[in-house]
């Protein structure tokens, strides 16, 4: 017979009292909100196009939360401005990561932006979903991209125009590794198939005045411009000075998108432009998708884009891996996303080809309405080799 010494029951009761706290901080961590962090351009370049990206994510988050969350817990979002550029986007991730614990980063960024966000999301070890189109070849372990990269992108322009007769092109950038990347490709893209670059110039970022450049491209005469600017506000600076120049050859600019091409109003008519999302795209999803976001803003609905809808897919890629991973560790998670995928306003998307998607890209022209006409489809164009060290 086992007797009880008062040390005993002690050291029982202390026992007990540890499981029920165990269970309790159990309890605690699995109804505690997995909260994703969006480091975004509220202020500078990317501003005007950020409002978007941020109800694209607030939607996504509504229609997770409502159909009872993601393994039983709900989404939450934290949102930081990095001022579009790298010091503040340095700030930006560090607070996410280390102050507000964020489980993931989903977002879209300046490529300096990205570029400096980066060692804290190696450091944080936080799962990073990059929604923001780019110039390619940026590979971090924690990092996917559903968004496109030249590959994707740049052939179906320059091969419209080629078929429109051009033999010789004018590139005009914005300088920093998004806008030289993208025409960089573009001017070898444009000699590999035949043509000719007569001129490539580059204004800073936060230059506004582009007189001298616009002046050299009246000169070269060229027979198409290709642009690539900074999403936002140098798109709109630099369409306005070259119209008011009388700037009419054909013009397509990389860093489009169909939000910012609306507000430019009659500047932007006739640009060409190449995405993986207009709002036109005839699918059951996109039409779903179109209508719960103008029921959530109403009139303050900001035109969804090629910049906020990847972000809008993203989480729900995010809820397809925590899900298969059964939970929001890193490691379980990183291994989860490419294989997971989902059917949005885009089509299918899996981040399956060296941490970046192959995508559905269409060519377009935006019309004097800023609705955008599409000119041409590609079904699932491959990102090409981008990452082939990734593990």
């Amino acid at each position: 017979m086992v007797k009880s010494s008062p040390l005993g029951v002690t050291t029982l009761a202390l026992g007990a009292t540890a499981l029920a706290f165990a269970a309790t901080a159990a309890q605690a961590a699995d109804s505690k909100p997995i909260v994703i962090g969006i480091p975004i351009g509220l202020s500078g370049a990317n501003s005007v196009v950020a409002p978007s990206v941020v109800q694209s994510a607030e939607l996504a988050v509504e229609e997770i939360n409502a159909k009872g969350g993601v393994l039983g817990r709900k989404l939450a979002l934290e949102v930081a401005d990095d001022a579009s550029g790298a010091a503040g986007a340095q700030k930006a991730f560090d607070s996410l990561i280390y102050q507000k614990k964020v489980d993931v980063l989903i977002s879209m960024e300046t490529s300096a932006a990205r570029n400096a966000g980066l060692p804290a999301v190696t450091k944080g070890k936080v799962p990073y979903i990059y929604t923001s189109f780019y110039e390619g070849h940026s590979c971090n372990k924690n990092m996917f991209v559903n968004a496109w990269v030249p590959e994707q992108q740049v052939p179906p322009v320059v091969d419209a125009f080629k078929a429109k007769g051009a033999k010789t092109y004018f590139l005009i950038g914005s300088d920093y590794a998004f806008g030289r990347g993208m025409l960089g490709f573009t001017k070898n893209y444009v000699e590999k198939t035949g043509g000719k670059v007569l001129g490539e110039e580059y204004l800073p970022m936060d230059g506004s005045d582009w007189t001298a450049i616009i002046s050299k491209l009246k000169e070269a005469k060229p027979d198409a411009l290709i642009t690539s600017t900074a999403g936002g506000a140098p798109n709109v600076t630099l369409t306005k000075q070259l119209r008011g120049a009388g700037v009419a050859l054909p013009f397509a600019n990389l860093a489009l998108d169909e939000g910012t091409a609306k507000s430019m109003g009659a500047d932007a008519d006739g640009v060409y432009l190449s995405a993986s999302y207009v709002t036109g795209i005839d699918s059951p999803e996109n039409k779903t998708f179109l209508a719960a976001m103008q029921k959530k803003f109403g009139a303050e609905l900001r035109t969804p884009n090629d910049l906020s809808v990847p972000e809008y897919e993203a989480i729900y890629l995010y809820k397809a891996a925590v899900e298969k991973a059964g939970g929001t560790e890193t490691a379980k998670v990183l291994e989860a996303l490419p294989t997971v995928s989902v059917t949005g306003p885009r089509g299918t998307i899996r981040m399956s080809k060296q941490h970046h998607a192959p995508l559905t890209m269409y060519l377009g022209q935006i019309q004097k309405d800023g609705t955008v006409k599409v000119a041409g489809t590609f079904k699932d164009v491959d990102p090409g080799e981008q990452c082939p060290k990734l593990p």
